[in-house]
């Protein structure tokens, strides 16, 4: 089992002067799932080498039991520091494709081109593709083989415009995942605000918040073991 999990490098919260990056949970508890269920796993971001986080999902209240086992694991701390860049990277080399979120994707991989293309590969493949809270910006622009968007007529989940607002930022963002989705003729769907919450619709899965970071790499696991 080979994934490949693409992350930020976008570290500004628009122009507010505050900092934002990946948000630790989403990254933590998929990677723990897809490393103790026997997975090589290959980090990457547009820029490589370490990417940021998201202060606030530092902070003691967004810690778990993942968060806190990554920040003791050295090995780990190490494939993090050294992400590969998404230049040269192949669908054919992996079997599965998934985006953490905090809110940087917002800002980089929803309009990444090189990101578009590995995931419209990995979807030609018929691979799992996953994409968590903010991640399923990546997911954006990109295209089916036939150039239709490759959210069109499919069910999925993201952070939503009620969560952003809760959180005081729906002004600050560039996008709004829940909005593009639509747009792009996606079923939304969701569920409680913070509760945990992920769609599978073929091989796509999303999930909507932090709290659905296990549940979604979870089920690219089942996705995997079918």
């Amino acid at each position: 089992m080979r994934i490949l999990m693409i992350v930020t490098s976008h570290d500004q919260m628009g122009d507010t002067g505050h900092k934002t990056g990946i948000w630790l949970e989403e990254f933590a508890a998929p990677y723990y799932r897809f490393k103790d269920a026997g997975a090589e796993i290959t980090l990457a971001s547009p820029k490589g080498g370490k990417p940021p986080l998201d202060p606030n999902s530092q902070v003691p209240d967004a810690l778990t039991d993942a968060t806190e086992r990554f920040e003791k694991d050295d090995a780990a701390n190490a494939v993090f520091a050294n992400t590969v860049t998404l230049d040269g990277l192949k669908a054919d080399d992996f079997d599965a494709l998934f985006y953490p979120g905090g809110h940087g994707p917002l800002w980089d991989l929803a309009t990444d081109q090189k990101s578009s293309t590995l995931i419209e590969a990995f979807v030609a493949q018929n691979k799992p593709v996953a994409a968590v809270c903010h991640g399923p910006a990546a997911l954006v622009n990109a295209k089916t083989p036939d150039g239709k968007p490759l959210v069109s007529g499919k069910r999925v989940t993201s952070f939503t415009n009620d969560e952003e607002k809760a959180v005081g930022l729906e002004n600050v963002v560039p996008l709004s995942i829940e909005d593009e989705f639509k747009k792009h003729g996606a079923t939304f769907e969701r569920g409680d605000n913070w509760a945990s919450y992920a769609v599978v619709d073929g091989k796509l899965v999303t999930g909507q918040n932090p709290a659905s970071s296990d549940a979604t790499a979870d089920e690219v696991i089942k996705l995997l073991s079918a």
